[in-house]
């Protein structure tokens, strides 16, 4: 029991002189680390496990990183509504290499709108990019057109109304064989070319009101419809036999120009003839009908506009025997 004592005694001797053998500031820092009274925090026992790049994944477990954000649906949805200009960053800050997009944007066709502010086709774009081309149709209306664009050898129908032509030239529906509309209602044209819609065979509406048309080119004789209204034609414009081989001719509208005659012969086939708001002070006898055809009738032509004319139609009762209906004009 005596040695018992003795050997505790002596442990105690030892552990005290090793202590105090120690340097005075590492026994300081054992001492700032010992726990003491009060303190809330607990030692952990972490044993070997230092953090160093080696055990650093055994350590701290990131395999199921995603959980542990979750925010849900809480997320606000973002709109790109503009494509700002990169910040600047001078290369002695820069840290990091420009990011390269992993794939090219994707291109869509600009729209129409788009076009109108940007550019003509007298810049150098295919038609069909300033226009709007469906099937065999051309729609170029509304865009401020100096020039008839050139056109896909299978256009039937082209719209261009409400721009800026002057000038229709023959090469400008070379080739069209497949034309059958032109409508060029609302520009500026004061002028075409004799040849420019003699070979156009499939050709049968021809629209041009709201121009300065002076006088009329060569016409197709497939034509149908032929609208010149609101122009400056005069009777010396037209030449005299320009409706003659016409022979499906139907609608003729020339109101409101300046035409002082009414032009003839007009084909059997029309339908309807305005020539309404013109100087028509006169008219030939033969001009509707045969005098020598007095048991023929013209039934087909039921629709002649005079109105606005300083003619007086009762002066002349002969020109209009054969017609269905009575000219509309002045009888006093």
């Amino acid at each position: 029991m005596r040695l018992l004592a003795f050997l505790s005694l002596l442990a105690l001797v030892l552990q005290e002189s090793g202590t105090a053998s120690l340097p005075r500031k590492e026994r300081k820092r054992r001492e700032e680390q010992m726990p003491r009274e009060g303190d809330s925090f607990e030692v952990l026992p972490l044993g070997n496990d230092v953090l160093n790049p080696d055990n650093y994944g055994d350590v701290i477990d990131l395999s199921n990183y995603e959980e542990l954000t979750d925010y849900g649906d809480q997320l606000p949805e973002v709109k790109v509504t503009s494509f700002a200009p990169a910040t600047r960053i001078s290369p002695a800050k820069s840290t990091t290499a420009p990011r390269t997009p992993s794939s090219k944007p994707t291109m869509t066709r600009p729209t129409t709108a788009r076009l109108l502010l940007s550019s003509q086709p007298n810049h150098g774009l295919p038609t069909c990019l300033v226009c709007v081309c469906l099937g065999s149709s051309v729609y170029c209306d509304d865009i401020d057109l100096e020039d008839i664009p050139p056109l896909p050898r299978r256009t039937a129908y082209l719209y261009a109304r409400f721009n800026r032509i002057s000038r229709i030239r023959a090469e400008d529906f070379e080739g069209l064989t497949k034309l059958k509309r032109i409508d060029l209602s609302s520009n500026l044209i004061s002028s075409i070319d004799h040849d420019a819609f003699r070979l156009l065979h499939a050709l049968q509406d021809l629209i041009l009101p709201e121009n300065q048309l002076e006088a009329l080119p060569v016409l197709p004789s497939g034509i149908e419809i032929l609208d010149v209204r609101q122009n400056r034609l005069r009777s010396s414009g037209i030449q005299p036999v320009a409706f003659r081989a016409m022979e499906k001719l139907q609608f003729l509208y020339l109101s409101d120009n300046l035409l002082d005659s009414i032009p003839g012969p007009l084909p059997l086939s029309l339908r309807s003839v305005h020539l309404q708001n013109n100087l028509i002070e006169t008219m030939q006898r033969d001009v509707f009908c045969d005098p020598e055809e007095h048991k023929h009738t013209r039934r087909q032509l039921e629709d002649i506009r005079l109105d606005g004319n300083p003619i007086n139609l009762s002066l002349f009762p002969s020109a209009y025997f054969c017609l269905p209906r009575l000219p509309i004009g002045r009888f006093t």
